[in-house]
């Protein structure tokens, strides 16, 4: 999709926040808008799960202002508008005796409440949902004995169910095996295309953000970079990577 860069669905200003005496992020100020494919990259500690978790209104900046679709965080209600595939889900408990259906119908409750069963219209979505990760044939497996990269798709369903404009992903390839991550990226790209989704994600894979993203956002501790993939790549990534060490992966794209 084509990004409105005139039309802000979140916007960041002047965030600073501290663990105790531990500055985290400094002053860091970053506008995301409806139709962004923005890759989020950075050393580790840099702070790139702090800023996601504040955006996601899990963390109350230290100082500065987060709004939401035009709204201050503080007092921002439509949630359902927002999808979260947080850290490691793949640590989420396999044990737990719950299918693919199941989970991804977890994604409902934002909107029709926690207690509620689902109406037709919920077991639609869900299948809609499903389906478009191309996990629909997978909807009564049992979540733990999903591979990696299946139980990332289940959950990005999960996200896709509550019908959400935005999306953050917070390394979403994690233990995720190369071929599965090729797949991976090829579906973000077709829920930004496709869906028109505004995607955000964490990643240390400089390459295949590279090619994949339309912005780029480079966070260690303040924001040092935001623009073009191409131009950091070319211009910025030696500069502000030093002798850091980051995870570097080959990558096939189509």
């Amino acid at each position: 999709m084509s990004v409105d860069h005139s039309l802000n669905i979140i916007e960041v200003n002047k965030v600073s926040f501290a663990y105790k005496e531990s500055l985290v992020l400094k002053e860091v100020s970053l506008n995301i808008h409806k139709g962004d494919y923005l890759g989020m990259i950075g050393p580790n500690g840099g702070g790139k799960t702090t800023l996601i978790k504040m955006m996601l209104g899990l963390l109350t900046p230290t100082s500065g202002t987060v709004k939401l679709f035009g709204q201050d965080i503080r007092t921002f209600k439509e949630w359902s508008r927002v999808g979260y595939v947080p850290q490691k889900v793949i640590n989420f408990d396999v044990n737990f005796p719950a299918t693919v259906f199941e989970v991804v119908a977890m994604g409902r409750y934002g909107k029709r409440g926690l207690f509620r069963s689902l109406t037709k219209e919920d077991r639609r979505v869900v299948q809609e949902s499903l389906r478009q990760v191309e996990m629909w044939e997978f909807r009564d497996r049992i979540i733990g004995d999903l591979s990696g990269g299946q139980q990332q798709r289940a959950f990005i369903a999960r996200a896709l169910a509550g019908q959400p404009e935005v999306i953050f992903l917070d390394e979403p390839m994690a233990g995720v095996d190369a071929q599965a991550q090729d797949q991976f990226y090829q579906l973000l790209k077709k829920l930004n295309r496709d869906l028109e989704l505004t995607l955000v994600f964490i990643s240390h894979d400089i390459e295949a953000v590279v090619n994949e993203v339309t912005e780029i956002a480079f966070v260690n501790r303040t924001l040092s970079y935001d623009d073009d993939p191409k131009k950091f790549v070319k211009e910025e990534m030696k500069k502000l990577y030093g002798e850091s060490k980051f995870i570097h992966h080959h990558h096939k794209h189509v």
